[in-house]
């Protein structure tokens, strides 16, 4: 220690006697918060961050999220201590992202590490959040591709289109189901028989668990006789299965694109989407005036708060008449009742 460096030290040990503190013990201090700072690297913040996240996420989000975790952050930041990460190293890992074209991805994994920072901060491993200055750095964004819907004229052809299918059985019966029901495409695929209540009553309902929804809330499907006649015609060609359209595959389901490439087989590639149905539907029925809550608690959007909870059942009268009234609408325009 040289002689300038040693009275430098004694004259910042008097202070801190001066003011009560027992130099001794600050420096053991500050060793500690080193060490600990040193061992809190952004990936055991990350994982920590994950673990208190993922149980309101459904699984296949949260397997997507873990696998840009795991590709696009931790490779660069994994082993670096959170609390040193300057943001030149964050913009170095979403630049390579951007790199790949993915520049719509590379603001995803952006937000996912600002998330991961802003736990580090909730929880002393770090004093901020560095992402925090790459505003504007990022490239600009792409204009936003909406999934293409069929408009309401182009539902008789479709519709007659989709009567001549000449692939699986299952698989059409699937693409009813989803336009009938307006649900997204995992609903339909993990749908379960247990799931549906009073199919030879008045008043049969979808009842989806929170934990296979989107927004983590249960889902309430008001069902058409025409939907219900779909799910007879599947229980005749696929029954003794607990998955409703249940396939050969690693998840005992339908596979992901399977709709969507029957759609493609019938010549609408690019023209239409299982999920535009969704759309599809929404403006029709916005079309007829009907009561835009129900469309939007039909399609399962947001809607936080009390009035959620509450409405999500209180509409469903108002639901019902407006989703029979949906089915009719395809029937008139060209699907014939099932069997």
């Amino acid at each position: 220690v040289s002689l300038g460096d040693a009275r430098l030290a004694r004259e910042v040990a008097r202070k801190q006697l001066e003011k009560g503190i027992d130099p001794s013990d600050a420096r053991k201090s500050e060793k500690r918060v080193a060490k600990i700072a040193a061992g809190d690297t952004f990936k055991s913040v990350a994982d920590e961050w994950f673990k208190s996240q993922s149980p309101k996420w459904v699984e296949s989000y949260s397997e997507r999220l873990h696998s840009r975790l795991e590709a696009d952050l931790l490779p660069r930041l994994g082993r670096r201590p959170i609390a040193h990460i300057k943001p030149i190293e964050v913009l170095d890992a979403i630049r390579a992202i951007e790199r790949r074209g993915a520049v719509e991805m590379a603001r995803r994994v952006l937000q996912m590490a600002s998330a991961i920072f802003r736990y580090g901060v909730a929880t002393s491993r770090c004093e901020r959040d560095p992402t925090a200055d790459l505003r504007g750095a990022l490239g600009a964004r792409a204009p936003t591709k909406h999934r293409s819907a069929l408009k309401g004229t182009e539902l008789p052809e479709f519709l007659r289109s989709l009567e001549a299918y000449d692939g699986e059985e299952l698989t059409k019966l699937a693409v009813k189901l989803a336009l009938l029901t307006m649900v997204r495409t995992e609903e339909i695929r993990f749908a379960t028989w247990d799931e549906f209540e009073d199919l030879d009553g008045k008043e049969p309902l979808w009842r989806i668990s929170a934990a296979r929804m989107k927004m983590r809330r249960p889902h309430l499907v008001p069902l058409s006789p025409q939907a219900v006649a779909v799910l007879r015609q599947v229980d005749r060609l696929n029954g003794g299965h607990r998955l409703v359209f249940a396939a050969e595959t690693k998840s005992g389901a339908i596979s992901e694109n399977t709709m969507l490439y029957a759609l493609y087989r019938l010549g609408y590639h690019g023209r239409a989407t299982v999920h535009g149905f969704r759309s599809t539907a929404s403006t029709n029925l916005n079309e007829r005036q009907f009561n835009r809550d129900w469309v939007e608690m039909q399609l399962a959007h947001s809607d936080d708060g009390v009035r959620a909870a509450y409405n999500a059942a209180e509409w469903l009268p108002g639901r019902r008449d407006m989703m029979n009234w949906w089915a009719n609408y395809l029937q008139k325009a060209g699907v014939p009742s099932p069997d």
